[in-house]
């Protein structure tokens, strides 16, 4: 029987609290009655917020009323991004079954839809084959690609393990393995931020994503962000936890966020 290794990540420093502080936040978004009674309408923000923050964090930073003008779709490099953020959180909700059985193909797929335009055909949605991949957070060291093909492996096999780890847990490592390792020549990190949420979605902690996880990491800064990624990339116990701790607290402000959300919307 496999160890359940994600399950000790929970005992590191300061990761426990921060998770329960993360889960109260979006169970309490959850069992909101307004935000219930506004749902789709707090979802579709959810989505516009999501993509903007974390095109945002790869450098694409648009005025947040152009994007819901449309105005911000346009040809240009940051428009594109903004674009492939935005699909990927239409895809999100079509992955949900898909990620606990067969995470591969999810992951696939959500590239696929991100890297249009952006990369050739047969590379969309396909693993990089040389040591190349953009990094627009500038963590440096790049895996090369035999072993980003064999962490992905290792991270599909998390996936479709059973674990006594909490799903705040699981959806961070899958976010920052997928962030650092950098699978995919291009969008490796559009990808890694959609992860979050489908994780959460599928593990039933925020099933209809009323949260907005990537505003969260946006308030952090991409300075704080990249730091956390690298303490994780380190493998060391307290880089580790400090990615787990940044990642929970994200999750908490993101909740936060969709009181934002009802508050404009009334």
């Amino acid at each position: 029987m496999p160890a359940d290794v994600l399950a000790s990540l929970t005992d590191l420093p300061g990761v426990a609290d921060a998770v329960d502080r993360a889960r109260t936040s979006v169970d309490a978004i959850l069992w909101d009655r307004p935000i219930r009674s506004h749902a789709s309408e707090v979802v579709a923000a959810s989505r516009m917020r999501g993509a903007w923050a974390s095109a945002a964090i790869d450098g694409a930073e648009v005025r947040p009323d152009a994007l819901v003008a449309g105005d911000a779709l346009d040809d240009s490099p940051i428009g594109r991004v903004v674009a492939a953020a935005l699909a990927l959180q239409s895809e999100i909700p079509r992955q949900v079954d898909l990620i606990g059985r067969a995470p591969l193909q999810a992951l696939s797929r959500l590239h696929a839809v991100a890297s249009t335009g952006f990369a050739v055909d047969d590379a969309r949605g396909r693993l990089r084959t040389d040591d190349v991949a953009d990094d627009p957070l500038r963590l440096g060291l790049l895996p090369d690609a035999a072993t980003a093909s064999a962490r992905m492996m290792a991270l599909a096999s998390l996936l479709t393990r059973p674990t006594s780890a909490p799903a705040l847990v699981v959806a961070a490592i899958a976010h920052a393995e997928v962030a650092v390792v950098r699978p995919f020549a291009w969008g490796s990190g559009l990808v890694a931020r959609s992860m979050t949420r489908l994780v959460l979605a599928a593990r039933g902690v925020d099933p209809d994503g009323l949260t907005v996880p990537e505003a969260g990491l946006f308030a952090a800064g991409r300075t704080t962000y990249a730091a956390a990624l690298t303490g994780y990339a380190s493998g060391s116990a307290e880089g580790v936890a400090q990615w787990l701790v940044l990642h929970a607290d994200t999750v908490r402000v993101g909740a936060d966020e969709s009181r934002r959300i009802m508050t404009d919307l009334v």
